[in-house]
């Protein structure tokens, strides 16, 4: 008998709001946090971008994580990782800096620039339990490692995971094994449309950051800023009916269906894991 999928729908749709985090840095958080929604197995979604220097040049000073991983993407702008390892990485246009707290990372992100547009996203992945405590990483990723991939219609920066648009195959830099992430930056034509497979195995998202898209029979992103949490299985239409170029994300990956405690930077499976990395931090063994 063949297995019948449901349709891929637009399950629920997340207008991304304006938050502070940082030394002040103003921002738009399309999911997460404490007490937010989560999409498993992503914890958090931020957009900065601001031409005002006074929104971001406070940066994120130095400041821990442990239990996942962070992607950060920069379209414009220029940000300096420096970490307890001893890591220093600039992160520029077009680059993107991949970062596994693991067991524990003390890191700073902070502006060298002083005037300007800043403007990119940072992802939270989680980490399945059995990764929790590896050893923190990090791979600063330059812009010409991931080359814009141009195509009749679209053209995308495949930052992570194997997939297909409109039967060409797409492959990302990143390969992650536990949850199979899909991370793509795509720009649709006007007039264009593209399909794109999803899997019933993967949780996947649209993120329209510029302009409006049209999802098949799924539905439609009316609004810019605002996020399609996506269900079903098959292939994912996508058109842009207006005049301008559209700009989105399209983000997916393995459900880890594991429990999540969460306190502010430490991700864990438990109350008591949460624990162990506050008092970890406070007596300065959270690398250890």
């Amino acid at each position: 008998m063949t297995q019948k999928h449901n349709a891929v729908k637009i399950q629920q749709q997340v207008v991304a709001r304006a938050a502070s985090d940082g030394d002040g840095v103003k921002l738009l958080r399309v999911f997460g946090g404490n007490n937010l929604q989560r999409f498993d197995p992503f914890l958090m979604l931020d957009e900065f971008g601001s031409e005002q220097a006074s929104d971001y040049i406070g940066g994120f000073p130095s400041h821990p994580h442990r239990g996942f991983e962070t992607v950060t993407y920069m379209l414009q702008g220029k940000m300096e990782h420096r970490d307890h390892i001893g890591n220093v990485g600039l992160l520029e246009d077009g680059g993107v800096q991949w970062m596994t707290a693991g067991k524990g990372i003390i890191h700073s992100e902070m502006p060298k620039q002083t005037e300007g547009k800043m403007h990119g996203f940072q992802l939270w992945v989680n980490l399945p339990a059995k990764r929790k405590l590896v050893p923190a990483a990090y791979q600063d990723t330059p812009a010409d490692k991931l080359p814009w991939q141009q195509f009749a219609g679209f053209s995308v920066k495949a930052i992570a995971g194997e997939t297909s648009i409109n039967d060409n195959k797409i492959n990302g830099y990143f390969t992650i094994a536990d949850t199979e992430v899909v991370y793509l930056d795509i720009h649709l034509a006007p007039g264009q449309t593209i399909s794109i497979p999803k899997s019933e195995q993967l949780n996947a998202m649209l993120y329209s950051y510029q302009g409006a898209i049209h999802v098949g029979e799924a539905g439609s992103i009316n609004k810019e800023k605002t996020l399609g949490l996506l269900s079903g299985a098959g292939n994912l239409t996508i058109s842009n009916n207006s005049n301008d170029t559209v700009k989105f994300l399209f983000i997916a990956g393995k459900p880890l269906q594991e429990p999540i405690a969460q306190y502010g930077p430490f991700v864990m499976n438990t109350p008591e894991e949460v624990e162990q990395a506050i008092m970890d931090f406070r007596n300065d063994v959270l690398t250890d």
